[in-house]
């Protein structure tokens, strides 16, 4: 690790200002990615910006019925909001399965919205890929169980990291996002990017110096909300398929539907077939199963992870009967 140079931002406009360097400045708030990416090779900043002291850390009301959240709530506290947890559900399964307790108690919203691909070929400094300025995706000929079954047309086939950003995708979450030009708001579905030739060395459209420092929350409204992960063991693991859906009530029928599923695409990736499959059908299990049907009719596997086409219909379903309140082992 090289050395770099250590400012300790009091403010966002600090943070904003500090990131102003002619060389790399990287924000630094629980560690949990930058810390490991650096001792890898992967990251070698001049400058580390401190952003722990400098970003809201409370969670409260908006006007509106909804809630803000700072990017600097660490998860634990998240989880433990007892206002996330009634009006925001999913969320708050989402926040309990992420990492270890320790993780947990260190980690926060931002950076787990705003971490780096965890592909084995990019975390590897002898794999020079498109992610690091590389020519090609070494996942497409290599090993690539993990990689996406979705949105598997551009160069790079990394899956989107986040456990939060599908959730907050589903319940219509906006960022607040601050830079030199000021502070603007991004829907949490437009923050995301695919990746291109163009824009492959980021998952998102934060400009260099510009920081996350918010989650704005919608009110829920009469939704039902459900969320479930697939992974290998229940312990600490990444999860090779999740999904969060909000169904929009009309009495005993779902009005309207969002399904994003994690874990299966460059981004949280948004399914309009399931939604269609949904809207006016009673919530039960029968829709639920054709609900994920759906969801997979657009999927191109690659030539290691088929496998993931059956675990996202089993998180799609069993998300929607979570939703129902119905068993779902």
């Amino acid at each position: 690790m090289k050395a770099f140079a250590y400012v300790n931002a009091t403010n966002e406009r600090e943070v904003v200002a500090a990131l102003k360097t002619d060389g790399i400045a990287l924000p630094l708030a629980g560690g949990q990615d930058l810390l490991a990416r650096m001792k890898d090779y992967i990251d070698s900043p001049d400058r580390i910006v401190n952003v722990k002291n400098a970003l809201d850390t409370t969670v409260t009301s908006t006007p509106e019925g909804g809630l803000k959240i700072g990017a600097a709530v660490k998860i634990i506290d998240l989880y433990e909001n007892q206002q996330v947890a009634r009006m925001y559900p999913a969320l708050n399964a989402a926040a309990i399965e992420i990492g270890t307790p320790q993780i947990r108690h260190q980690a926060t919203v931002g950076g787990n919205i705003n971490q780096r691909p965890r592909c084995w070929y990019y975390r590897n400094e002898e794999f020079v890929c498109y992610k690091k300025g590389g020519s090609r995706c070494f996942a497409v000929d290599g090993e690539n169980q993990y990689h996406a079954i979705f949105g598997n047309d551009g160069p790079s086939h990394i899956v989107h990291p986040s456990s939060l950003a599908v959730p907050f995708a589903a319940y219509g979450a906006r960022f607040r996002v601050l830079g030199p030009k000021g502070d603007r708001e991004i829907a949490a579905s437009d923050f995301f990017t695919m990746p291109t030739l163009a824009s492959v060395l980021k998952e998102n459209v934060l400009e260099d110096e510009e920081i996350l420092t918010h989650v704005i929350l919608p009110a829920p409204g009469n939704v039902r909300s459900g969320h479930y992960e697939v992974r290998y063991k229940a312990s600490h693991d990444w999860p090779l398929a999740f999904t969060t859906v909000v169904l929009t009530m009309n009495g005993n029928r779902i009005g309207s539907a969002r399904v994003v599923l994690g874990a299966v695409a460059p981004v949280p990736w948004r399914s309009k077939p399931a939604e269609a499959a949904l809207a006016g059908k009673p919530l039960n299990e029968d829709t639920a199963m054709l609900a994920a049907e759906a969801a997979v009719s657009e999927a191109k596997p690659m030539s290691g992870n088929a496998y993931k086409v059956q675990m996202a219909k089993t998180a799609v379903k069993r998300a929607i009967m979570r939703a129902a309140g119905l068993k779902t082992v």
